[in-house]
């Protein structure tokens, strides 16, 4: 069984791109736009085991609050964060949390993705 990730991106451009890296280093995509989608999912699907967020977004929160959500609620789940426009200190980020600045270079975020799953 493939590793489940929910992929978190408001811009359909670059959540497409993202769920094509997820999907071509051989996990299972879920999309969603904002964070709220993203809490629907965990709570519906079970088994996720890697959150890939984008920091920016529309909606009641945005990736670092989702992270932190995702990281009170549902611990052993593995957090990859991007931002092409803020540079958060390490001090924001929750527990095993892996950042990566837009443009992201796919062969980290996919090695990245691998160890996680591991």
């Amino acid at each position: 069984m493939k590793t489940k990730v929910v992929v978190v991106e408001d811009e359909a451009l670059l959540l497409m791109t993202a769920v094509a890296i997820v999907e071509e280093a051989g996990f299972e995509a879920l999309e969603a736009r904002n964070a709220d989608e993203a809490i629907m999912l965990f709570e519906r699907v079970p088994g996720i085991r890697i959150l890939f967020t984008d920091i920016d977004m529309p909606g009641s929160m945005d990736g670092l609050m989702l992270a932190k959500a995702v990281r009170d609620r549902w611990p052993p789940v593995e957090i990859i964060i991007v931002s092409g426009m803020k540079q958060p200190d390490a001090g924001a980020l929750p527990e095993r949390v892996v950042f990566f600045s837009k443009p992201y270079d796919i062969r980290q975020l996919t090695n990245a993705l691998v160890s996680m799953a591991a």
